[in-house]
């Protein structure tokens, strides 16, 4: 009996099961893969578009972020979005932003993590003369509220 077609037939369905990535990433294909992707682009988008309102639809109601300081002066939270965030769009010029989605983990509990580059560009008339850039390796938290992935952490 010749045991090479059996072994090609095997070598195929376990091909065929592996698991599917999103194209040109490492991040498995899923339903939940996806709607994660769909808000961070709708944050990309709204970020651009300098929309506070789009942004605070996408945060959950726990959101908090320490803007990377112990100071909780600082500090961005769902309450102080609606006033923060216009004032800090206000002084902003042309901004574009691009995000490299790096890794998306979903865990059971509803929670997810993202990291992801951050490359962005802006102008800040009176403040600075020339264009700015920024760019830095990010994690962003979601969590599963209602249907919906929202945004726990991580601007």
């Amino acid at each position: 009996m010749n045991v090479r077609p059996l072994l090609v037939c095997a070598l195929l369905v376990f091909a065929a099961c592996g698991p599917r990535y999103i194209s040109g990433t490492q991040i498995p294909d899923t339903n939940e893969t996806r709607a994660i992707l769909k808000v961070l682009e709708q944050y990309r988008s709204a970020l651009e578009a300098r929309d506070a309102k789009a942004i605070q639809q996408l945060v959950s109601k726990s959101f908090r972020d320490n803007g990377g300081t112990e100071d909780p002066e600082d500090d961005l939270t769902y309450d102080n979005l609606p006033e923060q965030l216009p004032a800090l769009f206000a002084r902003l010029q042309s901004p574009k932003v691009d995000l490299d989605i790096r890794s998306v983990d979903v865990k059971r509990n509803g929670i997810a993590t993202v990291v992801y580059y951050w490359n962005a560009s802006y102008r800040v008339p009176g403040l600075l003369d020339k264009p700015q850039r920024d760019s830095e390796l990010e994690q962003m938290v979601l969590q599963k509220e209602e249907g919906q992935w929202r945004i726990v952490s991580g601007f």
